[in-house]
């Protein structure tokens, strides 16, 4: 075949980075597709069913794929009614290692649950490679990191008998905590005095109540804010891997060992006056103290000083200070409460309805991502998300590493959060919302080596749940 010729009739007159779909090559009439077409639907078809032991069929998916600089497909299996074998014809121009985009495979463990890359394919022009489609068949295109070079690829399915595919493996909850006593005085001590004012609060709980989310900048005080950070470089931390790699990839602390500030910053996220905080800002139920509407009249208008510590946002300048994103979020129901002075008392034991939480301290950086998955069972409730944002300073939307939220089987993104230092982000989810970290790229590393003593950023993570 010869090459610039076929070239000319797969790419000629598409656009950069965009992919074909099956019916496009199907129908395309220029003579280096229709043979090609002819090739794969009869003769190879044909050889390969023999070779395999499997009847295919005549159905046979045919695309183009084009990647580009920092293009990504990440862990997927392929699974599919009817797919049997799946194959790829590489049509790059020279191509090494380095330049990425190679076809990475990977083992299995007993949940058929993808593991470790196994195995991992570099493109080379007129190379054909397949692979049985099964629930096993986990694989990705690394990112490519060539800025000159184009991996341009046709690749698709052929169909059969499908094989049975053993039950979804739904992973266990994580663990999720009431909240833990502890003195008020923590949060004068960590929280910017702005945000412990009523009056604030009042603002802030209003705007979260009309549009479902918040950003709080500058939320720590700039000196527990900078211990932090320089803890977070520790080496004493333990890190560990998150995946399987079709649903994550980042890295977690291990809370055992973590430098005393981080442990009682963790401990702060989870404590009764964090719970009250949060109703605060919100109007969610997550403390007993936090009032209901039956008694929204009783409240109104009330405003305590405590301790001579109360604080005065009624300034345009102060307001501009509390400032959020414009981004909507998803739908808000329920019951919502008004703004009640900090006041630690001890939980309620006649509540039946006890308030918890789940957080965890995450390190990002090249590569790493989240997916949105139909086996997650902890996008099934309500939900208030808290992100606050470490290290990240001058870090741009292009690297990825935003969170995006986007409504169950829509496109659309409803919210994304760009990653922006000392900034905590509050989302109400409901059950139709889902989440997912976008693919961090190697543009992250250029910006990182500028700005960072590290190559990537942090964040803790918290889910709170009425």
């Amino acid at each position: 075949m010869n090459r610039n010729a076929a070239l000319a009739d797969i790419l000629q007159p598409r656009k950069k980075s965009e992919r074909f779909a099956s019916d496009d090559l199907r129908k395309k009439k220029e003579y280096h597709i229709s043979a090609l077409r002819k090739v794969l639907f009869e003769d190879f078809r044909t050889w390969l069913s023999d070779v395999i032991g499997i009847k295919l069929e005549s159905t046979v998916d045919l695309s183009c794929a084009k990647y580009e600089y920092t293009d990504v497909l990440l862990c997927h299996d392929d699974e599919l009614e009817g797919r049997r074998i799946a194959f790829i014809l590489y049509l790059v121009p020279e191509w090494g290692t380095r330049d990425g985009g190679n076809l990475d495979l990977y083992g299995a463990d007993d949940h058929y649950q993808p593991q470790q890359i196994v195995k991992s394919l570099t493109p080379s022009w007129n190379t054909l490679v397949f692979f049985e489609v099964s629930p096993v068949s986990h694989h990705q295109v690394s990112e490519v990191l060539s800025e000159q070079k184009c991996r341009l690829s046709v690749s698709g399915w052929f169909h059969g008998p499908s094989l049975e595919r053993p039950a979804r493996y739904i992973e266990p909850l994580s663990n999720r905590y009431r909240h833990v006593a502890s003195d008020e005085k923590n949060l004068y001590d960590w929280i910017n005095p702005i945000y412990l004012n009523v009056s604030t609060q009042a603002h802030i709980q209003e705007e979260f109540e009309e549009e479902s989310e918040i950003l709080l900048k500058n939320f720590f005080k700039k000196e527990k804010f900078q211990m932090v950070c320089e803890a977070l470089q520790s080496s004493e931390i333990k890190w560990k891997r998150r995946g399987p790699a079709n649903k994550r990839c980042y890295d977690q602390a291990e809370e055992d060992g973590l430098p005393d500030i981080l442990a009682k910053c963790m401990e702060l996220f989870c404590s009764e006056a964090m719970f009250l905080l949060l109703s605060n800002f919100t109007g969610l139920k997550l403390h007993f103290l936090a009032a209901s509407d039956n008694d929204a009249d009783e409240q109104e208008g009330d405003v305590e000083e405590h301790d001579g510590r109360e604080h005065t946002c009624s300034s345009t300048e102060e307001r501009y200070k509390c400032d959020s994103s414009e981004h909507k979020g998803g739908k808000k129901e329920g019951k919502k409460a008004k703004t009640k002075e900090i006041d630690v008392l001890g939980e309620s034991s006649k509540n039946p309805s006890v308030p918890v939480c789940r957080g965890e301290l995450r390190y990002w950086r090249n590569g790493y991502y989240t997916l949105i998955h139909d086996t997650n069972v902890e996008n099934s409730e309500f939900a208030l998300d808290l992100l606050l944002y470490c290290g990240c300073d001058g870090w741009n939307e292009e690297f990825g590493g935003v969170t995006s939220y986007i409504a169950k089987e829509e496109d659309e993104e409803l919210l994304t959060l760009c990653p922006e230092d000392n900034s905590l982000a509050l989302i109400y989810r409901d059950k139709e919302t889902l989440k997912f970290v976008k693919h961090i790229n190697q543009r992250s590393i250029s910006q990182c080596k500028k700005t960072h003593e590290t190559k990537g950023f942090w964040d803790f993570s918290f889910v709170y749940y009425e």
